[in-house]
């Protein structure tokens, strides 16, 4: 299955060239997610069945190759090329950085009132971060970052959560947790959101975690998602 970010060579016809959707196409045509080679074949009127096929992920920095349809197997020139290619140029607002897993960072024993505070603004936006954290980019950018970031935190960070809490409030915690990861993958957008993921994405990089099991917000950290601070949602509320 092709995923953001495809691109083709025709070397025995085009020498060096490579194709790709730009950013002046996506933003206009990719609202549907298609980033196929074939789709990118039709676009530059390519004969497929010559042309070789690669995938390259710029947050988990992986380069695959699909196909090598050519005579000519360009493959190493083809990763040394996407490996510094400007990304800016394929989707604008798109920022690379490492992927941090907040539970590697070092344990924070005792929040700070600062930390409290980034809580109880991040408890304000609630679950409401659904589809804002994915508007303003095509559907397979999107489905991209948010898959590249939950392989490298999102099922370490559930699994942890869920010992830490218990199976009796696992259920109820878990859109609260997938609520945080998605808040977090928004940071790699430079896009203008409908809600605030910066306290989340603050206290992710203080390596603490939020959780809600629907009454009692806690944070978490360290290897073991240790709790270190709970309090009811009235409270937080000062209510």
């Amino acid at each position: 299955m092709c995923k953001f970010f495809s691109f083709v060579t025709e070397p025995e016809n085009h020498g060096g060239q490579r194709f790709y959707f730009d950013w002046d196409y996506r933003k206009d045509n990719l609202s549907d997610g298609n980033d196929s080679h074939s789709t990118i074949c039709e676009h530059f009127k390519l004969k497929e069945d010559v042309c070789n096929k690669y995938e390259y992920n710029p947050l988990l920095f992986t380069f695959e190759v699909d196909q090598i349809n050519s005579q000519v197997d360009d493959r190493i020139q083809a990763e040394d090329w996407v490996r510094k290619l400007d990304f800016k140029k394929v989707v604008e607002p798109l920022i690379i950085k490492p992927i941090v897993s907040p539970f590697e960072l070092p344990v924070v024993d005792e929040p700070t009132k600062a930390q409290i505070a980034l809580l109880k603004k991040w408890a304000s936006v609630g679950d409401s971060v659904g589809a804002s954290v994915w508007a303003s980019v095509g559907a397979s950018v999107r489905d991209s970052v948010r898959d590249s970031v939950g392989a490298s935190v999102r099922d370490s960070v559930w699994d942890s959560v869920w010992d830490s809490v218990g199976a009796s409030v696992g259920d109820s915690v878990w859109d609260s947790v997938w609520a945080s990861v998605g808040a977090y993958a928004s940071g790699y957008f430079n896009i203008k959101y409908s809600h605030d993921f910066s306290a989340n994405n603050k206290l992710w990089e203080y390596g603490l975690v939020p959780s809600f099991d629907g009454t009692t917000w806690r944070l978490h950290s360290g290897k073991d998602a240790k709790i270190v601070y709970e309090i009811t949602a009235k409270e937080l509320r000062g209510e």
